[in-house]
């Protein structure tokens, strides 16, 4: 654990209750839930635990801004106005932000602050610009008529986030959501709801009208499903584990609604023997170990060819042997806690199951103190494909590494899983890293590098990792309808 005194004050907690038309309320049951600092097992704020009734509100009030409010009048550039003053206000709260991210959350304060914030930023900046270039074709028909098309905004979409980046993904969701004209009802992940309502706030300050941005707090049982049923959602976002999206497909059945998902991963990493073996390893580590290895797409499974195996597997074990493990308000921190009791029990529980079945634990391997849910940075070598590490999504600061002989063997083995985020390639060779990066079933693969991201960029899954594309252009087509409209000329 990091012993360094150079400790940042913990933020105020603010906003706890449900933000609805406008208005902050409380939970119309008026139950509360405690959401708590897993550096501490403290609680640090109770805040409203919404439920349906709170969903049907939040949906009128969306509706009625989607229809007939000053939302519905307002034009493109506008629009983009609003989202680049809430990306300022944001911005000028960064500190705040981030402070707010690292108690709810517990990863590094130098994290959120550097990265987590200022990707927020970036992100409705992209789509601030992005809100007046919506638009329509004029199509050459047959006859004497004139057709062209319309990008409309799909309506009121109902927005579930998980907990491992509550504010970016606020921000993943809001830019093209409201760039397109959609009103939103969102529901953050009940461990995080803090950076969402901060942020509903600042929308407000902004000068989003009433109702266009709503957040019902609350469990996904209740709020969750609440709003994946409601008959006046037009569209679902969800990002988070895979059987919840299963379970949201079936509920949203009887009302057709539009679904994107974002999904998990098992990402295979491959190195040649003929990579820069010191970038390689840094990218490894990071692509692994970021954000506690609570990452959708972390390079889970290590793929290092056998001539250089051993020698990454030193670079690697040193690196987590000189990692910063403790109070994710130093600075100096570099690995915060995983987000509570559960996932670290889990995360443990693959450890053992990693042990049981025949893998070496080079590093870590446990719990870090008796105080917060701290796990050692881990790192298995001797891995096979059928062990349970191999083939089951982790989300922690675990590290598979298998060992391969050459390249007709490796594309198989990364497309054996049936996730498909991400994946990565390390060589000097650029025509094997295209062949690679071509036959590699996932939605992203970095080149020579790890854990790049633009909001210029699409991000999304292959196979059961996801449907649909967040980020870039491709991130606003779920939020629009396409209309076809044909005038006769004669």
């Amino acid at each position: 654990m990091s012993t360094t005194a150079s400790v940042e004050t913990r933020p105020e907690v603010r906003q706890t209750q449900c933000f609805i038309g406008g208005k902050w309320i409380p939970a119309a049951s008026g139950k509360m839930f405690p959401t708590m600092h897993p550096a501490t097992e403290e609680v640090v704020a109770q805040v409203a635990e919404g439920d349906a009734d709170d969903v049907d509100l939040a949906v009128e009030v969306a509706r009625e801004a989607l229809e007939h409010g000053p939302w519905a009048t307002m034009d493109a550039r506008e629009r983009g106005e609003l989202l680049f003053r809430l990306a300022d206000l944001i911005e000028q709260e960064n500190d705040e932000l981030a402070a707010l991210e690292t108690l709810d959350n517990g990863k590094p304060i130098r994290d959120a602050r550097t990265g987590d914030i200022p990707l927020v930023v970036d992100c409705l900046r992209y789509y601030a610009g992005f809100a007046d270039k919506i638009h329509g074709q004029t199509i050459p028909v047959r006859g004497n008529y004139f057709t062209y098309t319309r990008r409309e905004p799909v309506g009121v979409v109902g927005q579930i986030i998980p907990w491992n980046f509550p504010a970016l993904m606020v921000a993943w969701k809001w830019g093209p959501a409201l760039a397109a004209g959609c009103t939103v009802v969102m529901k953050p992940a009940e461990q995080t709801p803090l950076s969402c309502l901060r942020m509903a706030r600042l929308a407000q300050k902004a000068g989003f009208p009433d109702g266009v941005i709503n957040v019902v707090p609350g469990y996904g049982p209740t709020a969750g499903a609440a709003i994946v049923r409601h008959p006046g959602i037009d569209k679902i976002a969800f990002t988070g584990e895979m059987s919840t999206a299963q379970l949201i497909m079936r509920e949203a059945a009887t009302t057709l609604k539009r679904l994107t998902f974002e999904l998990g991963g098992k990402s295979p990493n491959v190195v040649f023997a003929d990579a820069d073996l010191e970038q390689a390893a840094h990218g490894a580590h990071l692509g692994l170990y970021f954000n506690q290895g609570q990452c959708c797409c972390a390079g889970s499974r290590l793929f290092v060819q056998e001539e250089v195996h051993d020698e990454l597997i030193e670079r690697l074990a040193a690196m987590n042997h000189t990692r910063k493990v403790g109070n994710p308000f130093d600075i100096e921190t570099e690995q915060g806690p995983q987000i509570d009791q559960a996932q670290m029990d889990k995360i443990l529980h693959y450890i053992d199951l990693g042990l049981q079945e025949g893998a070496s634990c080079v590093t870590g391997g446990g719990r870090v103190g008796e105080q917060g849910y701290f796990v050692e940075p881990t790192l298995f070598s001797g891995v096979t494909d059928e062990m349970t590490i191999a083939k089951e999504e982790i989300f922690g600061p675990v590290l598979s590494v298998l060992k391969f002989k050459d390249e007709r063997e490796i594309v198989e083995r990364a497309n054996a899983t049936h996730f498909g985020l991400a994946a990565a390639v390390w060589t000097r060779d650029i025509g094997k890293a295209h062949r690679i990066a071509a036959k590699v079933r996932a939605g992203t693969v970095w080149v020579n590098c790890y854990d790049i991201f633009d909001a210029a960029a699409p991000f999304g899954g292959f196979k059961m990792s996801g449907m649909g594309r967040e980020l870039g252009e491709a991130g606003l087509q779920a939020y629009t309808e396409t209309k076809t409209v044909t005038v006769a000329l004669a």
